[in-house]
């Protein structure tokens, strides 16, 4: 019998993925990472000027904008030792500014859609920006990813990273309270990228961070991501309208496409015909993790390329995770390589409280109230 809307969220064992330790499956020398380098990336309109940190440590290679808090490069070496981009971006400001794919984004205040753009909290109604159609998107049409982030470089032993700070003030994007955001990038000597979020606010609001980056692991503009090998550990996910929105059901994954829990190369069940799949042109759904929400991260999900040999452990804290295979690339976007991103070329593994939870009361809350601190972390560990 499948569970409802009403039903409460248990956090049970994650089935059918391998454990496997974080930190620890890279073939790169631990090494403490220098000190984060500034430079300039390009000028805003108004005159605003946006910096690229470029960090290292561990055989990992990160680069980050203040414009978005955006993941503009991430570099790993393959089995053989050379190193690739293999996040999707752009090599220009203007692109950024332009764009509409979220490439690498920091978002808020609330990850992923909300119906209509609509919520209501302690009895009052909210109207937020919309522009998904008739629903809102990671945070409304001038969300967290188009914000200048202030950014302070950090070393602490032999871990290097960067902390963003943005202040969404009250009624921004019609979201209520005024939130202050603090978010860490840290690089391990292991090579790990951790994220930790954190945010306050003066007034109840609901807030769900998220990283947006999209991987190809053979190399930004490499081609298709469909031979990409996936494990996700959720025996549920949550189906969706013609939106995108959830229906409110949690849906087994047994017997169809959306089983990933022993691993499976993306394309293998892509063009299945499953109705979600028709609906979505593909993959774009929030697994139920099996874990629930846990007090420290947990592994979660693997990505494998074949052919490079690199690999992503996925470990976070969060109840769910958006699977998104890169449907909306049309072929009239040129990446950092130059080359243009076509359908399937990169795929998106964001953690997360679940889509439209603010409107589903039985689902683990996304509610934040003055004296309150919302923290979430998700830990990317990266081999070869």
């Amino acid at each position: 019998m499948e569970l409802n809307r009403r039903t409460v969220i248990a956090g049970a064992a994650a089935a059918g993925i391998a454990a496997g330790t974080l930190g620890t499956g890279t073939a790169q020398a631990a090494s403490g990472g220098k000190k984060p380098v500034k430079e300039l990336f390009g000028t805003l309109a108004d005159g605003t000027k946006i910096y690229r940190w470029s960090l290292a440590n561990g055989g990992t290679r990160l680069k980050v904008l203040s414009y978005g808090g955006i993941i503009q490069s991430l570099e790993l070496p393959d089995r053989h030792g050379k190193y690739a981009n293999v996040s999707l971006g752009y090599d220009n400001l203007a692109a950024y500014v332009a764009g509409t794919t979220f490439f690498g984004a920091t978002i808020g205040r609330y990850g992923n859609r909300i119906a209509k753009g609509q919520f209501t909290l302690d009895g009052k109604a909210y109207q937020l920006s919309v522009n998904d159609g008739v629903n809102s998107l990671h945070g409304g049409a001038k969300g967290f990813n188009t914000k200048v982030w202030d950014i302070e470089p950090f070393t602490k032993g032999s871990d290097v990273g960067l902390y963003l700070y943005y202040t969404s003030v009250d009624g921004e994007m019609g979201y209520p309270g005024t939130l202050k955001t603090k978010v860490t990038f840290t690089l391990t000597q292991h090579g790990d990228w951790r994220i930790d979020y954190e945010a306050t606010t003066d007034k109840p609001t609901v807030v769900n961070l998220t990283n947006h980056t999209y991987y190809n692991l053979a190399g930004e503009g490499s081609g298709t991501i469909e031979d990409h090998e996936l494990t996700i550990a959720a025996g549920r996910y949550t189906p969706t309208d013609t939106g995108l929105i959830p229906t409110g059901e949690l849906a087994k994954v047994s017997g169809t496409p959306f089983d990933f829990r022993k691993g499976k190369p993306v394309g293998r069940d892509i063009r299945a015909g499953h109705p979600q799949q028709v609906q979505a042109k593909g993959f774009d759904h929030n697994w139920v993790l099996d874990k629930g929400v846990t007090a420290k991260p947990e592994h979660i999900a693997t990505l494998r390329d074949p052919r490079s040999g690199r690999t992503l452990k996925i470990a976070t804290d969060q109840p769910g995770l958006q699977f998104y295979s890169g449907n909306f690339l049309d072929g009239t976007l040129v990446g950092t390589s130059g080359s243009t991103y076509r359908q399937g070329d990169g795929l998106c593994l964001e953690t997360q409280h679940f889509p439209d939870s603010p409107n589903e009361p039985s689902w683990p809350t996304t509610v934040l109230r003055p004296g309150q601190t919302y923290r979430t972390t998700t830990i990317h560990s990266f081999g070869n």
